[in-house]
């Protein structure tokens, strides 16, 4: 088994997302590879010093010309293999232990305006009604994919705990429902209440859902009554950003949105916090860090006068 390989089955039993995973093995890699080029040698952990470490950070700030907070993460994919290499005594000395992060103003995480959910929750109803008219029988997973969406953005979960879903951690009544989430991020239990969209999502998917299988959301078109994978629901939610005319679409932003009409509806930090799963209020409160949109419109309003 190769380093990469070894680093893989670490960061499996980490128990990351596979979004995160992914990024993390792509930073490594791109590392070794700007490695090789300027150092004129083969890459292996311990060949790797503290001058390399601060090199590729100038490389990616001055050359590059990335972002701070693209910066940050592949520093931390790097400090995440280092920390690996220590751990399992690969090297002795971590060459990143140094190399601080780029410091920024504090920035609010992307999520989609009012105008930009009417645009989604059209996007979605237009493609159910079109699908049921030309696919008489494949019509069924533009439902499914209709119903996850909206319950994503009506519950704020995370693309592994809808992933996750048993159709018994569901319960729906006539007035109210709710849904368990048995082992969230840093495995924490958690009960979320559905509100009226939430529960009309589930519904409609429950009407027409194959049987067979415990999860919750299955692969329809499947020869078994299979999970369906993250990246399956990835494609979904960039089909729908073009329908809609959005710029960008993930589980990501579902779950920001979410939280951010939480906020704007008058709901308290310490409600949001419980419902997202969030073990500090600190991570919470980007929900109140005014977006690129409110300081675009706070500058706009100077043209008005």
């Amino acid at each position: 088994m190769n380093m990469i390989d070894e680093f893989r089955a670490y960061l499996t039993r980490e128990d990351l997302s596979t979004l995160t995973l992914t990024g993390y093995l792509s930073d490594v890699s791109l590392f070794m590879r700007w490695f090789e080029n300027v150092n004129h040698e083969k890459f292996a952990l311990e060949r790797v010093t503290p001058t390399d470490a601060k090199e590729y950070k100038k490389y990616l700030l001055d050359i590059e010309r990335l972002k701070a907070n693209t910066i940050n993460r592949k520093l931390a994919s790097l400090s995440a293999l280092m920390r690996w290499a220590r751990q399992t005594g690969k090297i002795q000395v971590d060459p990143l232990e140094h190399i601080k992060a780029i410091r920024t103003t504090a920035g609010s995480p992307k999520w989609l305006d009012k105008h930009a959910q009417f645009a989604l929750q059209r996007a979605i109803e237009k493609d159910v009604q079109v699908s049921k008219m030309r696919f008489p029988k494949r019509w069924l997973t533009r439902q499914r994919d209709a119903s996850l969406t909206l319950f994503m953005l009506n519950t704020g979960l995370r693309l592994n705990e809808c992933m996750k879903l048993h159709l018994n951690d569901v319960e729906i009544s006539e007035r109210k429902g709710t849904v368990l989430v048995q082992n969230g991020k840093g495995g924490k239990q958690r009960s979320i209440p559905l509100n009226a969209e939430a529960r009309k999502a589930i519904e409609e998917w429950l009407k027409v859902r194959p049987q067979g299988d415990e999860y919750l959301w299955v692969a329809v078109e499947a020869d078994d009554c299979i999970g369906l994978t993250g990246r399956t629901v990835q494609r979904v939610l960039k089909r729908y950003a073009q329908d809609a005319g959005l710029d960008e679409l993930t589980p990501h932003i579902l779950r920001h949105t979410f939280a951010k009409n939480l906020v704007n509806s008058g709901v308290g930090l310490e409600q949001v916090a419980m419902l997202l799963g969030h073990s500090s209020l600190n991570t919470t409160k980007i929900y109140i860090t005014p977006s690129q949109q409110d300081l675009q419109k706070a500058v706009e309003k100077l043209e008005q006068k």
